[in-house]
C-alpha cells in the first residue's frame, strides 16, 4: 500500500502534522508513506525517519500555477497511491489530490458551498467539525480511516553534518530567544525582551537573540542592540536546514507562536512559548504543557479583526505578558 499526505500550509503546520503522519504509519504498518509539501517546508521533514519519501512542490503564495507543476504531478501519478489525505484544506491541496489520483482522497470542506473541494475529494470532513488545536485537528481528519490518537509527540530531525557550523553561529550561547514572527501582532514588545534580558543577565544566564529573515524582522533584531550594544544577536541563517541545526544545539528556546518555537519542541528541547492572540491560544498553545507556555490576558481582536496581521487594540494582548513572569517560568524550567 502507498499513502500520500499533502500539506500546503505554514512551517509550524508541518511540525504539528508529524503525530498524524506517525499515526498513519502505525495504523498501516506495511504501507509506504509519502508526503508532499511546499519546497520551502522540505527541510523541516527531511530527517523524519517514519516518512518513506518526501516530495517538494514549488509555489508562489496566492498563485496556483498547475501547468508548471505537471512534471511533478505526473511523477506522483506513477506512484499509484492507494490513499491520499490533504491536511491543508486549501485549493492547492485539493487540486493536487484530484490530479495525482487515488480511489480514496480525503480532505477538508472549508465552506459548505466549496465546489472545488467537493469535486476533488471523495472522503470529506467539514472544517466546522474539526477541533481547534492543530494536533487534534489532524488526528480528527484521520478518523474517516479508523485511526485514533495514540498521543505521539511532534517530532522532527536535523542534519548532523551541520553541527559544527551550528555551534560556531551560537558562539557558545545556550539560550536562544526568537523575537519576531511573520505577523507583528504575535510579537512580544521589544522593550520587554530587553527587560527579560536584564533579569536573565543578573542571574548569570547567557542569551542570544535572533529573528526571521524579512527586512522588517532583521530591523527589529538590530534595534535590540540600541538598548545595549553588548546584547548578542544571531542573524537569520542562510537556509532553513542550517537554522534547524542551530536550534538543535541550544538548551532552551524562548519565542512567541512561530515556527522556531515548534521546531525546538519537536527536537525535544526545553521551550517557553508566549501566546496571546486568539488563534494562537486556541490552536498552538494547547499543544504545550503549562510549564512550557505563558498566556496573555484574553485577546479582544476576535472575529474580523483576527484577519489583520497587526493588533487593532489600544493595548495588545502580548503586552500583558510581563518579563518577570516569563523569567519565573524560564528559571523554573532550567533548574
Amino acid at each position: 500500500m502507498k499513502i500520500l499526505a499533502i500539506q500546503f500550509q505554514y512551517l509550524g503546520d508541518a511540525v504539528f502534522m508529524t503525530p498524524a503522519l506517525q499515526e498513519i504509519k502505525n495504523f498501516y504498518q506495511n504501507a509506504e508513506l509519502h508526503v508532499l509539501v511546499a519546497t520551502e517546508v522540505f527541510p523541516i521533514l527531511k530527517h523524519v525517519n517514519f516518512i518513506d519519501k518526501l516530495w517538494g512542490a514549488n509555489r508562489v503564495r496566492g498563485q496556483l500555477n498547475i501547468i508548471s507543476q505537471i512534471p511533478l504531478i505526473l511523477n506522483l501519478r506513477k506512484e499509484r497511491f492507494d490513499r491520499i489525505v490533504d491536511f491543508g484544506g486549501n485549493d492547492r491541496g485539493a487540486f493536487y489530490s484530484f490530479l495525482i489520483g487515488s480511489k480514496i482522497r480525503l480532505g477538508i470542506i472549508n465552506k459548505p458551498r466549496n465546489v472545488i473541494h467537493k469535486i476533488c475529494y471523495n472522503q470529506k470532513v467539514l472544517a466546522s467539525k474539526l477541533p481547534a488545536p492543530y494536533i487534534d485537528k489532524y488526528i480528527y481528519i484521520l478518523r474517516s480511516w479508523g485511526i485514533k490518537r495514540n498521543h505521539f509527540p511532534i517530532k522532527i530531525g536535523f542534519n548532523k553534518k551541520l553541527i559544527f557550523d551550528a555551534k560556531a553561529k551560537l558562539n557558545k550561547k545556550k539560550i536562544l530567544c526568537h523575537i519576531t514572527t511573520s505577523q507583528p501582532k504575535k510579537e512580544w514588545p521589544l522593550k520587554y525582551w530587553f527587560e527579560f534580558y536584564k533579569i536573565a543577565q543578573e542571574k548569570n544566564y547567557s542569551l542570544i537573540f535572533t529573528s526571521g529573515a524579512t527586512l522588517r524582522e532583521i530591523n527589529i533584531l538590530e534595534s535590540l542592540k540600541k538598548y545595549d550594544r553588548n546584547i548578542d544577536i544571531l542573524y537569520p541563517a542562510d537556509n532553513l536546514e542550517l537554522f534547524i541545526a542551530i536550534i538543535s544545539q541550544v538548551e532552551c528556546l524562548i519565542s512567541s507562536d512561530t515556527g522556531p518555537l515548534h521546531f525546538a519542541s519537536a527536537l525535544g528541547l526545553k521551550t517557553i512559548g508566549l501566546f496571546g492572540i486568539h488563534g494562537s491560544v486556541l490552536q498552538a498553545a494547547p499543544n504545550y504543557n503549562n510549564k512550557n507556555k505563558v498566556l496573555s490576558s484574553p485577546c479582544i481582536c476576535t472575529g474580523q479583526l483576527e484577519h489583520f496581521n497587526t493588533c487593532k487594540s489600544n493595548k495588545s494582548c502580548m503586552s500583558t505578558i510581563l518579563p518577570r513572569d516569563v523569567f519565573f517560568k524560564f528559571n523554573f524550567l532550567m533548574k
